[in-house]
């Protein structure tokens, strides 16, 4: 046989979420938008077609400088991806490596274990709070001469929860100069949150601070995999040295350009997903279960040892969730139709497993 890492035994497979194999079954398992492209964004991508025989610009200078004029920076602080996780791996593998430990929130994007250990570092998990958000006390407390890198997923993924401003500045007060905090914003456009804290102010006022964003989610072109970093100019040269050779395509670029020119667009299409999220909360409370506020396109149900039954449950029903076993399930916010569909799947639950 032949040699292999043996780190490699320790990283636990990601798990995508559940397909449909017939018609009949609605797919609320990936934190997918459930809007078709825009016209404009199709008619865009179809034109690209044409140039598909040559490599894409790794630069992207276009799409580049249009989304640091959004974000209020220089060029040179942006760095694409194949989607926020390819940029965070990007940022693992140039922050940590043999030695070093790599800090987040547990349960959260279940991605942050895989790069860690990948990149050969140790992965640090913090539990969190009784009413599932970042206990960022516990976290400030578990840093060590060792941290090299520090994930703050808000909204929380799985379970929606958001932090505060005032509480992640106090967190980053904490945290050593040297120590790279990335605040993970994939869900930041459906945050309805007035306290909420904002990335890019806090990369402004901490050095130390990253923002990764992605395309996949509200700007619903989660197949086409494209996210960037918003960071500091020596980490975003950085990235740009362990970065995959050409990994965002022509077709992903030009879709996220033809996206931020259909912002107003999209913004109606976010708005009808959170008034869903809040019927899906709604009816579910009404129902008895005991669910949190989601600032995201998702909601999570905490579920303990029941998790499994209830999953069952909505997979007879011909509803595929996230399910993580012996903690809870994550409900994708669909069309209207799916999430009334999961509705009357929960609803036929015996009422001994509600929370």
């Amino acid at each position: 046989m032949v040699k292999q890492r043996s780190a490699l035994e320790r990283i636990p497979a990601y798990k995508q979420g559940a397909m449909p194999s017939t018609s009949d079954v609605v797919k609320l398992s990936s934190n997918e938008n459930p809007f078709p492209p825009l016209a404009s964004v199709r008619d865009a991508v179809a034109a690209e077609l044409e140039h598909i025989h040559l490599y894409p610009s790794m630069a992207a200078p276009e799409l580049t400088t249009r989304i640091a004029k959004l974000q209020g920076v220089a060029p040179e602080n942006i760095v694409l991806g194949a989607g926020s996780v390819e940029v965070a791996t990007q940022l693992v593998q140039a922050s940590a490596g043999e030695g070093d430990e790599v800090m987040f929130a547990w349960r959260s994007f279940e991605a942050y274990p895989i790069i860690a250990i990948g990149a050969g570092a140790t992965p640090v998990q913090v539990p969190l709070t009784h009413d599932e958000r970042h206990d960022l006390d516990a976290m400030a407390d578990a840093i060590t001469e060792r941290t090299a890198i520090i994930f703050v997923c808000n909204p929380n993924n799985p379970t929606g929860a958001s932090l505060t401003h005032a509480e992640v500045r106090s967190f980053l007060d904490r945290v050593p100069s040297d120590v790279l905090v990335v605040i993970d914003e994939a869900y930041e456009h459906f945050n309805r949150d007035a306290e909420t804290a904002i990335g890019i102010d806090l990369y402004r006022e901490y050095p130390n601070v990253a923002v990764l964003h992605t395309f996949s989610k509200a700007y619903g072109l989660a197949g086409l995999r494209i996210g960037y970093a918003v960071a500091q100019a020596d980490v975003a040269a950085n990235l740009r040295k362990v970065a995959v050779p050409f990994a965002v395509s022509a077709l992903a670029q030009t879709a996220a350009s033809a996206s931020l020119d259909a912002e107003a667009e999209l913004a109606i299409r976010i708005d009808d997903i959170v008034a869903e999220r809040d019927r899906v909360t709604s009816e579910l409370r009404a129902q008895g279960w005991n669910i949190g506020d989601s600032q995201a396109n998702f909601v999570w149900l905490r579920l303990g040892d029941d998790t499994t039954r209830i999953d069952a449950a909505l997979t007879e029903a011909g509803v595929l969730a996230r399910a993580f076993a012996g903690e809870g399930i994550r409900i994708t916010i669909g069309s209207p139709d799916a999430n009334s569909r999961a509705l009357t799947a929960l609803a036929g639950v015996h009422a001994g497993a509600r929370g």
